[in-house]
């Protein structure tokens, strides 16, 4: 018989101060902390598990109510995913973590460019940039083709042809 930790007794309490209608998933851990590695999963207001414990190395997101991220794996590979488990796309890997919400967007990953979507992980701005910052206000620095300069143990972006798109993906003359 499996005892029950900090975590998940936690996560029960969780639920008993919400109703089975409130459609939204919570995550649970296994161990004394909450740690990268340590497994986790999600519940649903009901109790069930939807995603079981050790399905993915960390889980980022605490409460999934359309959009929630998790570390794939120990390679570091961050996915958004929704309510259901289904994996939508790769979460663009910033700081040591997931990219942050800068101006409403974060940055995405598919077939290798980036794009944006918002925090209820809805695409916004389709993947097709080579290079993007975050958005700054309503405009964001993107490239079509750019190289990756290693610095020590940072990193930096470099290109001939950086521009500026809006909110709407389009190029901003």
């Amino acid at each position: 018989m499996k005892i029950f930790t900090s975590g998940v007794v936690a996560t029960f309490l969780a639920f008993a101060c919400s109703s089975p209608a409130d459609g939204y998933l919570v995550k649970f851990y296994e161990g004394e902390f909450d740690e990268m590695g340590a497994p986790s999963g999600y519940l649903n207001a009901s109790g069930d598990t939807i995603i079981p414990s050790g399905k993915y190395f960390y889980a980022y997101t605490d409460t999934i109510r359309d959009f929630g991220m998790v570390m794939e794996d120990e390679s570091g590979k961050i996915l958004g995913i929704n309510q259901n488990g289904t994996e939508l796309f790769e979460v663009f890997r910033y700081d040591n973590g997931p990219d942050y919400v800068a101006s409403g967007l974060f940055r995405i990953i598919k077939d290798g460019k980036i794009g944006y979507a918002n925090p209820s992980g809805e695409i916004v701005i389709a993947p097709n940039f080579a290079c993007a910052y975050p958005f700054e206000g309503d405009f964001a620095k993107v490239a079509d083709n750019c190289e990756t300069e290693i610095i020590g143990e940072h990193s930096s972006w470099v290109s001939d042809g950086w521009y500026q798109i809006g909110r709407d993906g389009k190029r901003v003359e």
